[in-house]
């Protein structure tokens, strides 16, 4: 595995020390599992924009065009807030996403059974729970030209984002919801506003007619955005895989991921379409923000990012069994009781971030027979 090249980009705030934890399993499975990986650091958003100048160079975008796949941590923070928006952190994580094509943003929001409790809602709803968002990522309303502000008069201005997508950019990301939902439990639900919008009018038209052509095995249903929403809080086990857009996707999916009890326990994989090597350029990151109120103090919780590089082991490398194996490792940590701060219970241990990995690893030794 030592020609699989790997771009870490750690990023701000927590991104650097939920991606030590990651590091640092990288350097067991060498060790243990005669595993290792071409692993390449580079700066990212605010720490690249202070030493570099902008929130990700030109030379480390080619060499994320170059990788086999990239573990990104997490950019942001209100030291920035005055930066030109096309040099912001976030810019960064955009231009990756767009010049990789990574179109196909998987956000799967699952409870575990030892933190089902974590859950702000009952444990009747929550508990067992496995949704997966599927969300268009490199078009819609983020994406679509014209945008700006321009001036009307001395006292009027006017903003402008467009919402746009063709049909072959809502045909391919339909495609991954469905041929996950067959791995799954052979269930779409696609979201939009076909009510009010003519693009969600567009995508209802064009999701149906794939399912009806190729699909028809899989149960497709539609459903509102705003309803979808009132559903997730309500009766979130109704959906398996929610096909949606790039606007409502990055909304939703926050919302099912705070059914889980916490955003620093869900992990994230953003795909590019097959190429005919069968490769595909892949970025894997987890859905927590940089939280700079706590960078530097042990605080945050290292499990979304581990989890994280086990969905790379399973998307890029076709590694099942080691994937399996971390996630594996996660779940015994969190039913013996061991919980960062976002995540602590009553009777439980409470754990730095490093303090998570290193039991991550302890388990990944007792499970390996090692």
């Amino acid at each position: 595995m030592s020609n699989k090249k790997i771009l870490v980009l750690p990023g701000d705030g927590i991104g650097n020390e939920v991606m030590s934890e990651v590091l640092h399993i990288m350097d067991w499975m060498a060790k243990n599992k005669t595993l290792s990986f071409d692993v390449s650091e580079r700066l990212v958003g605010g720490t690249a924009y202070d030493k570099e100048g902008d929130s990700i160079s030109d030379s480390t975008m080619q060499e994320a065009l170059d990788c086999d796949a990239i573990l990104f941590g997490a950019v942001g923070g209100s030291k920035w807030d005055g930066v030109d928006r096309n040099k912001r952190p976030e810019a960064a994580l955009l231009r990756l996403r767009k010049e990789l094509d990574l179109f196909a943003n998987l956000r799967p929001a699952v409870v575990f059974d030892a933190l089902a409790d974590s859950s702000s809602l009952k444990l009747d709803i929550v508990k067992g729970l496995d949704i997966l968002t599927v969300r268009e990522l490199t078009s819609g309303v983020y994406f679509g030209q014209p945008r700006g502000v321009s001036k009307i008069d001395e006292n009027e201005e006017k903003a402008i984002d467009t919402q746009s997508y063709t049909t072959s950019e809502i045909d391919r990301i339909s495609r991954v919801a469905f041929d996950l939902a067959k791995l799954r439990n052979n269930k779409v639900t696609s979201v939009e506003k076909s009510n009010v919008m003519e693009t969600g009018m567009f995508w209802k038209k064009v999701v149906t007619k794939i399912h009806k052509d190729e699909f028809s095995s899989v149960e497709l249903n539609h459903m509102l955005a705003d309803n979808c929403a009132m559903q997730l809080v309500r009766n979130p086990k109704q959906f398996d895989v929610i096909l949606t857009d790039n606007l409502f996707g990055d909304l939703l999916s926050d919302v099912s991921a705070m059914l889980t009890g916490s955003l620093g326990m869900l992990p994230s994989a953003s795909l590019g379409s097959i190429s005919k090597t069968g490769t595909r350029a892949a970025m894997y990151e987890p859905v927590h923000g940089s939280a700079p109120d706590i960078a530097g103090k042990g605080l945050a919780n290292p499990l979304a990012m581990i989890m994280s590089f086990a969905m790379m082991l399973k998307y890029s490398f076709n590694m099942i069994e080691d994937s399996a194996l971390i996630e594996k490792a996660v779940q015994n940590v969190l039913s013996g009781g061991f919980r960062t701060a976002d995540i602590k219970q009553d009777g439980k241990t409470i754990l730095s971030t490093s303090q998570m990995g290193q039991k991550v690893i302890e388990e990944l030794s007792k499970l390996d027979g090692k």
